[in-house]
């Protein structure tokens, strides 16, 4: 039998996790976790709020599974420490894969991964832990996504292509086939990758210009 959830966190991602969790994949949702410093109310999402520090008295691992519900604050590291934090507290990490992915690869998909709607993930690539995918992004075939990383929305991640773990991908961006990105490297929205980046490495997609037409104009035409 499933075990009831408990999710780290109170912000936006939480919420969505709850209602990825409750509404898609029938998950019954125990409470929710934070830090005792950032403990501000007693329940959210009509749901108890108890501090990590002490989520073992109130929600025992071996009775509760948990999901950090955090985004890519401090380049992935703070969800990364939350996740092996909870790990050696005996949590099993559980995932979510929308039922409106198409999910390709078997499954190969590892443990407190967060596979939004309309994701592809094609045949042969692999899916590592503490992963976020958004919504509506092409994995390729053979690809590979190490952990910790955080995958934005309307990505193409050609086939074979490899990145390195604690990675983010911004909105929109491209990644030619068979390429290697680093470990924790960000590459802005719209970007277009064709070759190997080094680690740490920062790509910044180029923005469009504002007109010199003021939108008042447009009305005339």
């Amino acid at each position: 039998m499933t075990k009831p959830l408990i999710i780290f966190g109170t912000g936006d991602i939480a919420q969505l996790a709850h209602y990825y969790f409750t509404r898609d994949a029938g998950r019954t949702i125990a409470g929710f976790t934070v830090d005792q410093a950032f403990v501000t109310a007693s329940s959210f999402c009509d749901l108890p709020v108890v501090p990590f520090e002490t989520v073992q008295d109130h929600f025992p691992p071996q009775h509760h599974d948990m999901f950090i519900a955090l985004s890519y604050a401090r380049l992935n590291q703070l969800r990364r420490e939350k996740y092996l934090d909870a790990k050696t507290r005996g949590y099993a990490l559980a995932s979510y894969i929308s039922s409106r992915a198409t999910v390709l690869n078997d499954y190969q998909i590892g443990d407190n991964c967060f596979l939004l709607e309309n994701n592809t993930v094609q045949p042969f690539a692999t899916i590592g832990n503490n992963v976020t995918l958004w919504s509506g992004n092409h994995i390729g075939h053979h690809a590979t996504i190490a952990d910790h990383c955080f995958i934005t929305s309307h990505t193409v991640i050609s086939g074979g292509v490899h990145i390195g773990a604690a990675s983010f991908i911004g909105v929109n961006a491209t990644l030619r086939d068979h390429i290697n990105v680093g470990e924790q490297c960000v590459i802005g929205a719209g970007a277009l990758i064709m070759a190997d980046t080094p680690a740490h490495s920062v790509f910044i997609g180029a923005a469009t210009a504002v007109s010199g037409v003021p939108s008042t104009r447009l009305r005339n035409l």
